[in-house]
């Protein structure tokens, strides 16, 4: 009786445009008034408190930082030039080097919105010169750009780390496997339209002109290095090197390249606070909700439940995939995240899923929902930069969101492409 209160008021109030953190705030106070007698307004507050007191969690703010000063600082254009010079001669070769730019830009910004925004809007006016119908072009970003959140080092895995006490270093190398096969996947799909469709390349390959954009690049190119090297060196935290990353951005862009200004500076530090902020206040009482159900019994009420369904592995991740594809759908990656990670993982563990392959499964549904509408936020992002309606943008890029689905059914089923990389480092 007590969840179903909860849920109730919570999700009363989120249909009423009550932001989410208040929302669930609201629900676990109504079981406390309601005398259920299962929580207290004191282990609410230090729940809330508890969700904040992680260093890790610094980390959040400073990737998106570091990401919105390598945007403007005219690091992520380089970035672009050299997966252009690379690939961009080739059929479909603008279509394979925005899916390779948004691994770049992903390996800094850990955003997918942010990396929708920033590869979007240099590569879809190439795009379109090149023939390619405006569109696909805004679909291939948009859907390129969750991305964002699969490459290390990203945010969404950050929040899970946080959330299931997991580390949030092995959680970043296991992200290189789903990575490049959902890359992988994307570029394939994206050279079979452009061959149907075609959409050919420009100019003729020179490695002149590929060293040209090497060299220019140099500086850009060397962060993803200084990011993941020193993590999985040891050298430094993730959180740590979010740091690294805001101060090594801000020294390029202001005194290498020089595109940034500090007059930019205060406005990229507003842009982000007020963002933050809204994650913030959702991270606490979402944090505090895994406390009071877990004090409610619901994971292990959750995994009886599937267990009393079948005891096959294969049929509950599949279970699993579809809610979680159904949450992603309809609510942003921040709460979905704090909300049912820790509650899937306690369910799953009877059944034997590693908790670091959960997380590289929670996170590709995730960037699954990016693309499918409601919440679609890279669509949201893509559709406001061209003005295209996003369901014109959602239907055009379907074949690009059925290779995404196919990557999480291969991430799901082969474990070792998310653990292979630590057993090899172990």
């Amino acid at each position: 009786m007590a969840i179903a209160v909860l849920a109730l008021v919570a999700v009363v109030l989120l249909a009423i445009g009550v932001p989410v953190g208040i929302a669930l705030g609201f629900g676990m106070i109504a079981t406390v008034i309601g005398g259920f007698n299962i929580t207290s307004l004191s282990f609410i507050a230090q729940q809330m408190y508890s969700g904040f007191e992680s260093l890790p969690l610094v980390a959040i703010p400073c990737f998106m930082l570091a990401g919105s000063l390598m945007e403007t600082g005219g690091l992520s254009k380089r970035l672009v030039n050299v997966a252009n010079k690379l690939i961009g001669h080739t059929t479909g070769g603008l279509g394979t080097a925005t899916v390779v730019a948004c691994m770049f830009f992903g390996a800094i910004s850990g955003s997918g919105p942010a990396t929708t925004a920033a590869m979007g809007g240099i590569l879809i006016p190439y795009m379109v010169k090149a023939k390619y119908d405006r569109t696909y072009a805004t679909g291939l970003s948009a859907v390129a750009g969750g991305l964002g959140i699969i490459v290390p080092p990203s945010i969404p895995l950050v929040v899970y780390g946080v959330a299931t006490n997991t580390s949030i270093g092995d959680l970043f190398l296991a992200g290189l496997g789903p990575a490049l096969v959902v890359g992988a996947l994307l570029i394939l799909t994206n050279l079979v339209i452009s061959h149907k469709q075609g959409y050919h390349g420009q100019g003729a390959f020179s490695w002149r002109e590929l060293g040209k954009a090497l060299w220019d690049a140099k500086w850009a190119l060397f962060l993803p290095v200084i990011i993941l090297g020193g993590i999985y060196g040891g050298v430094f935290t993730p959180t740590e090197a979010a740091v690294v990353a805001i101060f090594y951005s801000l020294f390029v862009g202001l005194f290498i390249y020089k595109e940034l200004k500090f007059a930019d500076i205060w406005k990229i530090f507003y842009k982000n606070t007020t963002f933050v902020g809204g994650i913030m206040l959702t991270f606490a009482p979402a944090a505090a909700l895994g406390g009071v159900l877990a004090l409610m019994g619901v994971p292990g009420a959750l995994s009886s439940f599937l267990f009393s369904l079948t005891d096959n592995k294969i049929v509950v991740l599949l279970i699993v995939n579809v809610f979680l594809v159904f949450v992603g759908m309809v609510m942003d990656t921040t709460s979905a995240n704090i909300i049912f990670s820790p509650i899937l993982l306690q369910a799953l563990k009877p059944f034997g899923v590693d908790p670091i392959h959960f997380g590289l499964i929670m996170t590709i549904n995730l960037a699954i929902g990016f693309v499918t509408p409601p919440v679609a936020g890279n669509l949201f992002v893509a559709s406001g930069m061209t003005g295209i309606p996003m369901e014109k943008i959602a239907k055009k890029a379907m074949p690009l969101i059925i290779a995404m689905f196919v990557a999480l059914l291969v991430v799901t089923y082969i474990p070792q492409v998310s653990l292979g990389i630590l057993t090899l480092f172990r």
